[in-house]
């Protein structure tokens, strides 16, 4: 629950009044997602206690990269039998995240499909609304020449690639259960499975501090393909790879896999969850404000001009 909310269990439907939570002239946004194919390891490993964690921040990470404050979400879980147990675990992650992201869990839906889904599978995926402020709406309209590009550490893998990651599992003979070559004090499959990181508290935090001019979730598509999604025409994101440590999950796959840098950066966050470009003016101010909010941020580099399309150069000494 949170203020505004007004939903009770058993109902066809879920109640929030944007007025109760404080919001004059709100507009409100939308974002639906699912896991992916990361419950096929959580599947594998029998561990099902975060990905509910991933589905919340797959949504709501989508919001505050406009601005916006999430204010409910809401889940549909499908399966062929229902486990009671692994439902439940599953719904005290999707809860969980909300906790982390401030939004009220206020409804969902379960399905039971025989026939539609193998044996013991199941399927995830989430729904959130939230609210922003009608003049306070991010669009990366204000990105300019010379702004700061601040890089947030992810938690790991997050919930992108997996089937590349399951493929590379598979061609190395690995076992979930055995010690993860990258980090051997735990099994391969919890390893994988650390939850997306949910970045909305910190980055709320920051635009109220004043100076972002965009955001950036960096999910499918990477580094290369997500920036430019909030970086204007003309203009360029200029990024030195040096700028932060590559985790170790993400060198093992790329040893392991033989997979090129370039199609890392395309495939994976590589360590960086979250991007903000903020103005040079007030770059320390907001990445001091982001340390404060529990963020490892990293100056990623700048903001350049380059005619057409926006575009990622990753160049070192940029």
């Amino acid at each position: 629950m949170r203020p505004g909310a007004d939903a009770t269990l058993g109902g066809f439907g879920g109640f929030f009044d944007p007025a109760a939570a404080g919001y004059k002239d709100p507009l409100l946004v939308a974002a639906t997602d699912g896991v992916g194919t990361k419950l096929k390891v959580a599947l594998s490993a029998g561990k099902h206690d975060t990905v509910g964690i991933d589905l919340v921040a797959m949504c709501v990470n989508d919001l505050v990269v406009q601005g916006a404050e999430p204010l409910i979400f809401l889940d549909y879980y499908a399966t062929g039998r229902l486990s009671v147990e692994i439902a439940r675990t599953v719904v005290a992650g999707i809860a969980e995240g909300c906790r982390q992201a401030g939004c009220a869990l206020i409804g969902g839906e379960t399905a039971e499909m025989p026939g539609m889904y193998a044996k013991g599978d199941y399927d995830l995926a989430g729904f959130s609304v939230g609210a922003v402020e009608r003049d306070a709406v991010l669009t990366g309209a204000a990105v300019a020449e010379g702004d700061v590009i601040l890089g947030l550490a992810s938690s790991g893998l997050h919930s992108n690639g997996f089937s590349l990651v399951r493929k590379v599992v598979e061609t190395a003979g690995l076992d979930y259960a055995a010690p993860a070559p990258f980090d051997p004090s735990r099994p391969l499959g919890e390893a994988l499975l650390v939850p997306t990181r949910i970045y909305v508290k910190s980055c709320l935090a920051a635009i109220r501090a004043g100076g972002v001019h965009g955001y950036a979730h960096i999910t499918g598509g990477g580094l290369l393909e997500n920036i430019p999604r909030v970086v204007p025409d003309n203009l360029a994101a200029r990024i030195d790879p040096a700028a932060w440590p590559m985790p170790p999950v993400f060198s093992w796959l790329a040893k392991a896999g033989g997979i090129a840098p370039r199609e890392m950066y395309r495939t994976f966050n590589c360590g960086i969850g979250m991007v903000a470009i903020v103005a040079p003016d007030r770059a320390g101010t907001v990445a001091a404000t982001l340390r404060d909010a529990g963020e490892t941020v990293y100056e990623l580099g700048r903001i350049v001009a380059h005619k057409g399309e926006p575009v990622v150069i990753m160049e070192t000494g940029a």
